[in-house]
């Protein structure tokens, strides 16, 4: 669960080919769960089942999770996740919405907490449950590894059994813990910043890009947002926008076929040669060697 890499890169990576390689992956949590991250992944689902202790928020909720759960993660919705317990035992699968497509039309699926805004995202499992969600977890790593001619179409039957067993459960009812004015406000700023995103067409750009804009349309003074969240997050607003511009970048690098001038436009930058120099700084390479590395 901490790893950035995405997909695709793991597959090139090893040389796997097929659509199938590039919409879905499965792992054990093992090293990618010992360090806080947040899922913001533009282009991914996932599915957890998160065995050890840790603590997950989104918006201005937060839940311990201090026991077995499966835990759904939609890519419109930024999850916040860090470790209690020093052994995180687990699996995790990720997939692109279009690996479920052949199933979109099963009332299941459009019931799935994966869809439905606003659902509870975590669903506590009891033994025989976790069980049955751990074998198919195992059942999905061994079939990741076969060289069955089906497999995709196999896993995806795996994926919906785990909705199912969600489906079956009844969902956690989160108690929601009490924010001080300078957490509202933090929960607000952030909120209102993923709202910009994603970039979805070559003509749409960001309406709010600097500190000034977001304190703005927040109603608050500009030296209240940046003291806010400062307090809560340790780093100043303005590098928490850059990451998140940083980010979209690299997801419409590696996701769109869009000229780089078209990107920086897209991300509020003056000119193409602005967009330059602020992602090589960020990364260390110019924005085509990224595209390039990809390919």
């Amino acid at each position: 669960m901490g790893k950035q890499e995405t997909i695709a890169a793991f597959y090139d990576s090893r040389g796997i080919i097929g659509e199938g390689a590039r919409l879905f992956n499965v792992f054990e949590n093992g090293g990618h769960c010992t360090v806080p991250h947040i899922y913001n992944r533009r282009d991914y689902y996932k599915v957890s089942l998160l065995q050890g202790q840790s603590r997950l928020s989104w918006h201005d909720q937060e839940i311990l999770i201090d026991r077995p759960a499966l835990v759904f993660f939609n890519p419109h919705t930024p999850f916040g996740w860090e470790p209690v317990s020093a052994e995180q035992p687990g699996f995790f699968c990720m997939f692109q919405k279009t690996f479920l497509q052949p199933a979109e039309r099963s009332e299941s699926i459009r019931q799935a907490p994966l869809f439905k805004a606003g659902s509870s995202p975590v669903f506590f499992l009891d033994p025989a449950q976790e069980q049955r969600v751990s074998g198919i977890f195992q059942q999905m790593l061994e079939e990741m590894r076969s060289d069955y001619l089906y497999k995709y179409e196999l896993l995806r039957n795996y994926l919906q059994l785990l909705i199912h067993e969600a489906l079956k459960i009844k969902p956690h009812t989160i108690s929601i813990r009490q924010q001080n004015a300078a957490e509202r406000i933090t929960a607000g700023f952030f909120e209102r910043m993923e709202r910009e995103f994603p970039i979805d067409a070559p003509g749409r750009q960001l309406e709010l890009r600097s500190a000034g804009d977001y304190a703005k349309a927040l109603a608050v003074h500009v030296n209240h947002l940046n003291h806010a969240v400062r307090e809560v997050t340790g780093k100043p607003t303005t590098m928490h926008i850059a990451e998140r511009i940083l980010t979209e970048a690299k997801a419409l690098l590696r996701h769109t076929d869009w000229p780089v001038a078209t990107i920086a436009h897209s991300l509020g930058f003056e000119s193409p040669n602005y967009f330059y120099n602020f992602f090589k700084k960020q990364t260390g390479q110019p924005p085509g060697q990224v595209r390039m590395s990809i390919l």
